[in-house]
């Protein structure tokens, strides 16, 4: 690594690595926000140097209310902080705040293929909703991006597309500005889901491309990363699947103890078990999950057990789960009322992670320009 390298790609705060996660603002964040991510988060702030942002731009592909946006923001910022995230410890931002992304987003794109961007899993999947076209690979089907067999030729379909709808070119280069988020912090890992490991592969992509374009090794090659253990897929309540906002299955931090044990109590079961020893149906299973995330292990063995001998009583269950996550989440929710409300210290924490965002990124786009050879004069 040459001495220009050492000197423009330094590690984090304090000779830590860097850690990046950004979640975009598209409504409140749930259980399966908190373990899978959150939690973890929190466990890691002290030891790596951590940035996460709320993502208001990515969230401009699905068009929301101008209104809405704003009280997005700053609910997942409540939610950030609630969650026990320490603006002292970490970077904390919001994505627009640091205009050096979108300035980056723009030269990235130069060096980014149309066909690329057209043959990823998550935009082909979106462009077939935007569409009203329910033919097709589900996202995720394809695996790689080198994937350029379409049965359904949705470039073709975007392009003849006669109706009023439209696929829009913030979707199409979603990815770009993920790679950005990500490269201009220079970050050593991006913990991220199944459904985005395309979209990381691609960064690693761009960083490759880029080096070697300009014959430099300016970029490193961001990671996933897992927290040191094994990944959590927190199930939904409709028997099937992960918890997410958009399949309706979501037990959410601000919902309060009438709305909570009201879904709880909902949750899809089976008919029960027949015969001893039975293997567990799914449903039921996605019930011992969350259980095992918030109940002690011997209320999880007591129904377990019940399970096994045939006693159990659904109700008894889901009573007992939903006292469980109420001991989780009502403190939080406490938490994110109060910082919700408190527009002078949102101000300040976010003031505090754009003034530090900035720093980095502004010295990243700094020697990104002058690589590329723009130059002031």
């Amino acid at each position: 690594m040459s001495e220009k390298t050492k000197e423009v790609n330094p590690r984090g705060r304090d000779g830590k690595k860097i850690v990046l996660s950004g979640i975009r603002a598209t409504g409140n964040l749930h259980l399966g926000n908190y373990y899978g991510a959150l939690s973890k988060f929190v466990r890691m702030q002290d030891d790596y140097d951590c940035r996460y942002f709320v993502a208001d731009l990515h969230a401009l592909t699905t068009h929301p209310d101008p209104k809405m946006l704003h009280e997005n923001v700053k609910q997942i910022l409540a939610e950030y902080l609630a969650a026990g995230l320490d603006p002292d410890k970490n970077t904390i931002y919001v994505q627009s705040d640091v205009p050096e992304i979108s300035e980056m987003y723009l030269l990235m794109n130069m060096h980014v293929g149309i066909g690329e961007l057209m043959r990823t899993a998550s935009f082909k999947d979106k462009a077939r909703k935007a569409l009203g076209i329910t033919s097709g690979k589900p996202a995720g089907e394809e695996g790689s991006v080198e994937d350029e067999n379409d049965d359904e030729g949705i470039e073709k379909q975007i392009i003849g597309n006669q109706t009023n709808q439209r696929v829009n070119a913030g979707l199409l280069t979603y990815p770009t500005l993920m790679a950005v988020d990500i490269l201009i912090h220079h970050a050593d890992f991006v913990p991220v889901g199944k459904d985005q490991e395309q979209h990381l592969e691609l960064t690693r992509r761009f960083a490759r491309r880029f080096n070697s374009f300009y014959k430099t090794d300016y970029f490193g090659e961001p990671v996933n990363f897992n927290f040191g253990g094994h990944a959590v897929k927190v199930p939904g309540l409709d028997g099937s699947g992960k918890m997410g906002k958009s399949e309706g299955n979501c037990i959410y931090l601000i919902d309060d103890e009438k709305t909570l044990r009201k879904k709880v109590m909902r949750a899809v079961t089976d008919e029960g078990p027949k015969t001893p020893n039975q293997e567990v149906s799914e449903p039921i299973k996605n019930l011992f999950t969350l259980m095992e995330l918030v109940s002690t292990p011997d209320t999880l063995e007591h129904f377990k057990n019940a399970y096994a001998d045939c006693s159990i009583r659904y109700g008894d269950l889901k009573k007992q789960l939903a006292e469980d996550i109420l001991k989780t989440t009502l403190p939080i929710r406490d938490r994110i009322l109060d910082i919700r409300d408190n527009d002078e210290y949102l101000s300040r924490v976010v003031r505090q992670g754009q003034e530090r965002a900035r720093e980095a990124a502004a010295k990243t786009l700094r020697e990104v320009r002058e690589i590329m050879g723009i130059k002031h004069f």
